[in-house]
């Protein structure tokens, strides 16, 4: 049975504890003490020599008492207080017992606003891009080491996670790249025909799809499914503590974990760009035919218009959008941090990266193709 507190009252303003003062036996002598409390006490005592406990919530009750007695400007005084107490007591009641006025806020106008804005996001973006490079810097380094020991890749787990990552997305690349090439050939059938144009839809759609659009959805495609699976996966390894396991273990994280998944996303991403263009070209036939113009007009249309050197060059971009796709995702869950909503953090951050990232790609490769006459 607990030992409940007893209180006894001298007089007024002197209040007397004994026993056990806890969370669970403090709410009513809270009440009790609070209602004998006035602001015409000469002076205010308490005597708790003889509690065998006391908790948090007894050290509020005298900190409550404090604060209506400097409210009041009124003495107060504690009689008996204990080592381990008197230890919490003083580090709470240095604490002014009424808050402090909140400061006035100094308001910033619409431009303020967006500088500031401007400028954290910039600082954000270049710290990121820092240490992606960095990542892909000591990726590259474990590669190189792959290259000379083959036997210590895992070959197996790059099997899985490439049928995890190329197999098992096709559904989702065949419908995205067969209504991107129906929308943009029906878009733009429709103005071409006031002109008489409409066969040269099949040169817009071979040479948008295969060249720009179909690596680039693949890769945020990929972006959305791929890099955030590796940033989940690793993120929840990190939470688990996994990570620093196999770091115990002596095992490098980048050898056993990144690589594997890096080698896989490389060699998937342009499989799965190919098969992209094919898909949307198919989808860019059905507004053509429909319009009663044979399919092999639009494939010989198709063909005319698309060199290899279209199709290498949209291969050659998906390469590094793979790498750039993999990469972040691994980085974002490496740096997961602790609490309940890091993996998630660590798996939007994957993502917006990985777009970020494969837009300003695609807009290099954009200009160094057009200076190098591709």
């Amino acid at each position: 049975m607990r030992d409940h507190p007893v209180l006894h009252m001298d007089g007024q303003s002197i209040f007397k504890l004994s026993g056990r003062l806890d969370v669970n036996s403090c709410g009513n002598l809270w009440k009790t003490i609070f209602d004998r409390l006035s602001p015409d006490c000469q002076n205010i005592q308490l005597d708790v020599s003889q509690l065998t406990y006391c908790d948090m919530s007894g050290i509020s009750l005298f900190l409550a008492i404090q604060s209506f007695a400097r409210k009041n400007k009124q003495p107060f005084e504690i009689v008996g207080l204990s080592s381990e107490m008197s230890r919490l007591f003083t580090r709470f009641s240095n604490e002014p017992a009424i808050s402090p006025s909140p400061e006035k806020t100094v308001r910033t106008n619409i431009a303020e606003k967006t500088g500031r804005f401007t400028y954290f996001f910039i600082l954000d973006f270049l710290q990121s891009l820092m240490a992606h490079i960095a990542f892909v810097g000591e990726l590259f380094a474990s590669f190189f080491q792959a290259i000379r020991h083959p036997s210590q890749v895992r070959w197996k787990d790059v099997w899985l996670v490439a049928e995890k990552s190329g197999v098992n997305a096709l559904p989702i690349v065949s419908l995205i790249g067969f209504l991107m090439g129906l929308i943009l050939a029906f878009q733009s059938v429709v103005p071409m025909s006031k002109f008489g144009a409409e066969i040269f839809v099949a040169d817009l759609i071979g040479l948008s799809m295969i060249r720009e659009l179909g690596p680039l959805m693949t890769a945020i495609v990929l972006a959305g499914r791929t890099g955030s699976a590796f940033a989940a996966e690793l993120g929840a390894m990190k939470v688990n503590e996994e990570i620093d396991a196999l770091t115990t273990m002596g095992l490098d994280p980048i050898n056993f974990l990144v690589v594997v998944r890096v080698m896989a996303a490389v060699l998937v991403t342009p499989l799965l760009t190919i098969y992209s263009d094919v898909i949307s070209v198919i989808g860019g036939a059905i507004p053509l035919v429909s319009m009663g113009y044979p399919i092999v007009t639009y494939y010989n249309g198709v063909v005319k218009a698309v060199d290899y050197l279209d199709l290498l060059s949209g291969l050659y971009k998906s390469v590094f959008f793979g790498l750039l796709v993999a990469s972040s995702g691994c980085m974002c869950g490496l740096q997961t941090r602790t609490g309940a909503g890091a993996v998630g953090e660590s798996t939007t951050r994957a993502v917006v990266n990985s777009i970020v990232l494969i837009v300003l790609c695609d807009g290099l490769f954009s200009v160094m193709f057009y200076y190098l006459g591709i």
